[in-house]
């Protein structure tokens, strides 16, 4: 079951031919839309279902710059900025509130690990306190467990996913960008080694430049035209609460629960770490690459053999762009939720804190995560093709960062000075055989 999403209406005239084509409806390519736009370009955005049907509303509305990797935390900051800009130009509310993200641990090497980090942040001029036991016990005065830190940011924040990406929406067409739903597009026509239009199934926008912004179906897309791309996709597993008590005003993590208040005033609910990877070809194709990642997060996934294996293996990439193509045979990607996270998350949320142990689950979903093996997005060009652009992989941390992500691909798209320096978004980076590490705390 999907959460509901608050629904924008679609323009439905197709534009001949615009600045840049944006593929993808999520908080990346809204974003995105949005800062191009914004810089006097005239732009057309397509997505196959509705904007923020997939994992851009099914995330946990987390806006942190906590536990990033070293290369993500200027644009967490610049993220944090953005969400209070761009909800005051919406004229809607995206549910943004600066309530703090606090995370706990029992164990001292954790610990040890979140205070490191939390000197790299301060030479970027984020400020995370590392809790003593009794500045936990006091911040959470209805948590009975003992803690051996807490890693506290108080400039962190939260959102609403099923609100904010539309009102985002909202922001960009008011800047003169055209939102296309229900609109896939089949592929890139192509003059001369660069781009030169996308054909969509209703028709053909002519483009010298486009921004592939396509979640868990970059990948797809890419191999369409011979361009390689490592992504691997894992299932993962939310719910919301009933009403619950206030007994903390913004994210809380643990390895056991993690909960954001919620404007409704229930809690959403989830396990940090914990989620299902399918198995398939593709997954086959990158397994040395993705090896570092899975060996560090293993305990937390579960695998799963199932028909997306074989229809992968016998699908063809190579389909006619003049017929339907399989981002028209599913609009919006609908997993499963795994009942045995939720209902080990919701038993471990009342143990901890026994005042909610009246709350139950309203209702649960699942979502299809992109990540790259090092679990930082692309937000590049691709060289060997010119005008395509990627802004994709982001491995759950999209939603909160996606302001600033859009601002640094329209940067990358203009050709105009990156927000913050773009080495470690490369493309190349994950098909040059450089060693890829996992990066980031969370």
């Amino acid at each position: 079951m999907s959460p509901p999403v608050n629904r924008i209406p679609s323009d439905e005239r197709l534009p001949e031919a615009v600045d840049v084509v944006v593929i993808g409806g999520g908080v990346i390519g809204i974003s995105s839309a949005y800062h191009l736009a914004r810089r006097g370009l005239s732009v057309a955005l397509v997505e196959k279902g509705h904007v923020a049907g997939e994992q851009s509303s099914r995330n946990w509305g987390w806006c942190r710059q906590q536990g990033r990797a070293r290369a993500e935390i200027p644009l967490a900051r610049e993220a944090l900025r953005l969400w209070e800009e761009l909800q005051e130009e919406a004229g809607a509310d995206t549910g943004f509130r600066r309530t703090g993200v606090l995370f706990l641990t029992k164990d001292p090497k954790e610990a040890a690990d979140w205070e490191r980090w939390a000197g790299i942040a301060r030479e970027q001029q984020v400020h995370s306190t590392l809790l003593t036991p009794a500045q936990v016990a006091e911040a959470l005065p209805a948590n009975t467990e003992t803690w051996v830190a807490g890693l506290h940011t108080p400039s962190d924040g939260r959102a609403e996913p099923s609100m904010a990406v539309p009102a985002l929406a909202l922001a960009a067409r008011k800047r003169g960008v055209t939102i296309h739903q229900g609109c896939a597009a089949r592929g890139l026509e192509t003059t001369g080694g660069a781009v030169s239009a996308v054909v969509t199934e209703k028709g053909t926008i002519r483009t010298q430049a486009v921004l592939l912004a396509g979640g868990a179906w970059s990948s797809l897309f890419c191999r369409r035209h011979g361009i390689d791309l490592p992504i691997g996709l894992v299932d993962a597993t939310a719910c919301r609460t009933t009403p619950a008590p206030e007994f903390t005003e913004g994210a809380l993590g643990t390895t056991a629960y993690c909960i954001r208040r919620r404007l409704d005033g229930g809690l959403t609910l989830a396990l940090r770490g914990r989620g299902t990877v399918n198995l398939t070809p593709d997954i086959l194709r990158y397994a040395k690459a993705f090896w570092p990642t899975f060996k560090q997060r293993r305990a937390g996934l579960k695998l799963r053999l199932g028909a997306d294996f074989f229809k992968q293996l016998f699908g063809s990439a190579n389909w006619r762009l003049d017929q339907p193509s399989p981002f028209e045979a599913v609009r919006v990607q609908d997993p499963a939720p795994d009942m045995e996270l939720v209902n080990a998350a919701l038993a471990a949320l009342i143990e901890s804190n026994p005042a909610l142990k009246d709350i139950r689950i309203a209702e649960a979903w699942g979502g299809t995560i992109d990540s790259t093996p090092d679990t930082v997005p692309v937000i590049s060009a691709v060289p060997h093709l010119r005008g395509f652009f990627l802004a994709t992989g982001f491995s759950g941390h999209g939603f909160g960062i996606g302001p600033a992500a859009g601002k640094l691909a329209a940067d990358i798209v203009r050709g105009d000075t990156p927000l913050v320096d773009p080495a470690a978004y490369s493309y190349e980076r994950l098909v040059d055989g450089r060693p890829l590490a996992p990066v980031g705390l969370f």
